[in-house]
């Protein structure tokens, strides 16, 4: 509710003004984590308490004090009931019946837009996630990464940004080389008989046995034969890894991840923007060379330590594209760049900064998202992961295991930069334990109450807002509360980039919601009051349903 706030921003500084002469603070507000403290709080008084040396508990009730002389004759008087002060200086506003109610009229006349908002400044934004070299599966770490992107890019839409999804394909290079010669080594395997001596770089894994068979019968084994090495590595190298790619994108489609576009570095490298990226630098004066090397001085923004750019061996490093690249992107005109990488990235972060500050652009546009590893269990069991010898848990075996909804939740129910626990077991119960059935849940008996109340009062469904004043007791109280609470918790996950806060906040309205059907008759015997909590569940039931849908989870009407 950005009017009210902004109101109540304007009311709470004149009352601090009132209090403290010559004050101006700035006034923020969060949402108490506890129905006990109001609907909003601000810690505005301990900021200003230690600026002016006062003591904050004395300092808050005056200022308390002076926003209830001035509420009453202000145009929040019929929507703020009353201020306290908790603990050592925090001021908590509780909302009204009347401002409680005004939500379901709003959720009514916004429909599937409630909680959108508008943000101060849309942004024309790029969001790269994943972009998994096409070596191999998508592994369940890619499937982390792939959930919190999309998911991600879904809320960032919502909210009234210009978002663009790009999965960077790292088609080219010494992975790639490594690709074809694991690859051509496995189908010389087939063809003669007899197991092949992996090199102990190589990439072994059982994926490159079904590939190989691939490209025997899709070349022809006497065709196959003949080949001799060079050409069959590379003929190897492009057929694995443009078969990789497909599943890789079979894999994200049937997550429901969808990219606006797959970005191509052995294109990037073609086109001549790696050369005039490194010749931009050279004109600014930010590189030097040294022991047959040229390096980037990155230490001159920020960076620990000065990179290379172009090895002795007059190779790029890996760096170089991926410099190339982000100047691109900054070239097509975005205003904020963000990048969801894995944990072995984190000494990644200072050093593309630099290189993006080097070239004359704001590093504070760049936002490198660290998504920490998975780790799956079943029950108290610990799935093994090992990479030994190619061997790893992919997204597929997960999507498979527990489906795209449960697989989608789970993984974003933890910070970007905290380790996540996938529980396979809990995931695929239909018990409240589970978090995805519980939601999903809670949409669906929506539904069976609206039918039931069709069925038995045809004139339930009334859109007369009067009813509303018949809703009231605590369990009422407390799910308008939280519906009142759904835009913020978006603004939070716009302005933290975490989808994890929208997960947060549909578990604790499912679950108000329960707690409220446990203890309330809708299809009661008083129709206004029927009608009243019908109002409640519908909006109940639309916030859930947008709020499964920017996470890319279904909303079922029947379980």
């Amino acid at each position: 509710m950005p009017e009210l706030k902004k109101e109540l921003s304007a009311l709470l500084a004149e009352a601090i003004r009132r209090s403290v002469p010559g004050a101006a603070p700035e006034v923020t507000f969060e949402i108490p984590r506890e129905e006990k403290f109001g609907d909003l709080s601000s810690s505005v008084i301990l900021r200003l308490a230690k600026e002016t040396r006062q003591a904050p508990r004395a300092l808050a009730e005056r200022v308390a004090g002076e926003f209830g002389g001035l509420l009453g004759g202000s145009a929040l008087a019929g929507r703020i009931g009353r201020v306290s002060v908790e603990g050592p200086g925090f001021l908590n506003f509780h909302y009204t019946g009347r401002q409680h109610g005004a939500v379901l009229e709003r959720l009514r006349a916004e429909g599937a837009l409630f909680g959108a908002g508008r943000p101060a400044a849309a942004k024309k934004i790029l969001l790269e996630f994943v972009s998994a070299n096409p070596t191999g599966p998508l592994t369940v770490a890619h499937g982390r990464q792939a959930a919190l992107g999309d998911s991600l890019a879904r809320i960032l839409r919502f909210r009234g940004h210009d978002v663009t999804t790009e999965y960077y394909n790292n088609d080219e290079g010494v992975q790639i080389n490594t690709l074809g010669a694991s690859l051509w080594l496995r189908v010389r395997e087939q063809l003669d008989g007899k197991p092949a001596q992996m090199p102990e770089n190589s990439y072994r894994g059982e994926y490159l046995v079904e590939i190989a068979r691939g490209f025997i019968h899709g070349m022809g084994e006497a065709r196959a034969r003949i080949l001799s090495e060079s050409e069959g590595i590379e003929r190897c190298r492009q057929h694995a890894r443009d078969v990789i790619l497909q599943g890789i994108k079979k894999d994200l489609a049937d997550f429901d991840v969808a990219f606006d576009g797959y970005y191509s570095q052995e294109t990037l490298g073609k086109s001549g923007k790696v050369e005039r990226t490194l010749e931009d630098l050279k004109t600014r004066g930010v590189v030097y060379e040294s022991e047959g090397a040229v390096w980037l001085r990155s230490t001159a923004f920020g960076d620990d330590k000065d990179r290379v750019l172009v090895k002795s061996d007059k190779n790029y490093t890996y760096l170089t594209p991926d410099i190339a690249y982000h100047h691109e992107k900054f070239g097509r005109g975005f205003d904020t760049i963000i990048d969801i990488l894995g944990p072995d990235h984190h000494g990644y972060i200072a050093r593309l900064k630099a290189s993006q500050a080097a070239l004359g652009h704001d590093p504070e546009r760049v936002n490198v998202l660290i998504a920490q590893l998975v780790t799956l269990y079943e029950g108290d069991r610990q799935v093994r992961m090992s990479t030994r010898a190619g061997e790893f848990v992919t997204l597929r075996q997960v999507l498979d295991e527990v489906g795209r909804d449960a697989g989608r939740f789970f993984f974003l129910m933890r910070k970007f930069d905290a380790h996540l626990d996938f529980d396979l077991q809990l995931a695929k119960s239909q018990t409240p334990d589970n978090p995805v059935f519980y939601i999903q849940y809670a949409h669906a008996r929506i539904e069976s109450v609206k039918a039931t109340c069709r069925e038995r009062y045809p004139e339930s469904g009334a859109n007369d807002p009067a009813c509303l004043e018949r809703l009231g007791n605590p369990a009422e109280v407390n799910v308008m509360r939280l519906l009142g609470q759904f835009e913020g918790a978006l603004e939070a996950a716009e302005r933290t980039l975490e989808p994890y806060r929208v997960v947060a906040y549909l578990m604790e309205l499912a679950g108000s919601f329960h707690r409220f059907y446990a203890d309330n008759r809708v299809a009661g015997e008083d129709p206004a009051l029927m009608r009243a909590r019908l109002w409640l569940a519908d909006g109940v039931q639309r916030v859930l349903r947008t709020g499964l849908d920017l996470l890319g989870v279904s909303a079922p009407e029947k379980m």
